[in-house]
């Protein structure tokens, strides 16, 4: 039976660290055959102290911190892979919390041949009970929200180009290197690009899931999706081939909502396509937050869902053309 290394980066994750380590406990695949290793950011928010005392109450599983001074996901990844010693890797997330299966899927996918990484489908679930916590958990897996992501919602098995949370085998770093510490997100995409390249395989399998805790704010998801539209371009630059049309609609709906908000003003012949565009993307998000507040009885989903949905839009689609504003020198002085 092979061993198994679970990494994960994390910083200031006091919250949610212990929900992740005593999944990982709950796994069926034999804890002599796993190991933790924790990448952690220097945290100061009583992360360590929460890892101490799991690991003291649980000694049949083993966990290790190692500090992550970057304090970037990569680096933790490649922190926590050079510490660890598994044949085969598992990466997870502080924010995530496997099913009691999922190792063990992961293994026998990989056992089996189906390809060079594999993981599953995350379910998404809200931090907490707060409107915005829960609107923003919907939004993170509705199709207005995500397009065809498929590991948000897949209901078969497939090849795929990424998948977030994957397993691979050690020997595979030796093939395709380590993380790129020079992308601060979008680091599994690039790793699972490098893959593809090799003539390696993705593999998403839905029967192996973990529940991902979605940001609980709408502040903190314009944060999470501004970085992610910021890497993203950073990532594509090297890899244009990955582009994906779901990726190319943001930027060019914010491009569309400022440039067309200037053009109206000055052209009154565009001031009603430019009302009725708006309004139709509007009266569509406004009938997803009505069908989301009917089936879950909550009537906050009317204003929540599309307040979710339009952070996520406009904040990746700013980060996406920030990132190409940077690399092509606008607003530098010189």
């Amino acid at each position: 039976m092979p061993s198994v290394s679970i990494i994960v980066p994390c910083y200031n994750e006091q919250q949610t660290i212990g929900l992740l380590l005593s999944a990982i406990y709950a796994q069926t695949y034999p804890r002599s055959e796993m190991e933790v290793v924790i990448a952690d950011g220097l945290s100061a928010d009583g992360t360590r102290e929460a890892i101490s005392r799991f690991a003291e109450t649980h000694p049949d599983l083993p966990v290790r911190v190692v500090d992550n001074a970057a304090r970037t996901i990569p680096s933790g990844l490649n922190e926590a892979i050079r510490a660890s010693t598994g044949g085969i890797v598992v990466r997870l997330d502080a924010h995530s919390s496997p099913y009691p299966d999922y190792v063990a899927g992961c293994v026998e996918a990989l056992e089996s041949g189906k390809g060079e990484n594999v993981g599953g489908v995350w379910e998404i679930r809200p931090q907490d009970e707060g409107w915005q916590a829960q609107s923003i958990a919907v939004a993170a897996s509705h199709q207005l929200g995500v397009g065809d992501a498929l590991y948000r919602h897949a209901t078969s098995a497939a090849y795929v180009d990424t998948v977030p949370f994957g397993a691979f085998r050690r020997r595979l770093i030796e093939r395709v290197g380590f993380f790129d510490e020079t992308l601060l997100t979008n680091e599994d995409y690039e790793f699972n690009a490098r893959i593809l390249q090799s003539g390696g395989k993705i593999w998403l399998d839905p029967a192996i899931r973990s529940v991902y805790f979605a940001r609980p704010t709408l502040a903190a998801l314009w944060k999470q999706y501004w970085r992610y539209g910021f890497w993203k371009f950073r990532m594509l630059k090297r890899y244009p081939k990955t582009l994906r049309w779901r990726q190319a609609l943001p930027p060019l709906f914010v491009l569309g909502l400022a440039g067309g908000s200037l053009a109206a003003l000055w052209l009154p012949a565009l001031r009603l396509p430019y009302v009725v565009g708006l309004g139709t993307y509007l009266l569509v998000l406004f009938l997803a937050g009505l069908r989301a507040a009917a089936q879950r009885k909550k009537l906050f989903m009317i204003f929540g869902l599309p307040l979710a949905i339009l952070t996520m839009h406009v904040a990746w689609g700013s980060g996406f053309l920030g990132s190409i504003f940077s690399t092509l020198g606008v607003g530098r002085n010189g």
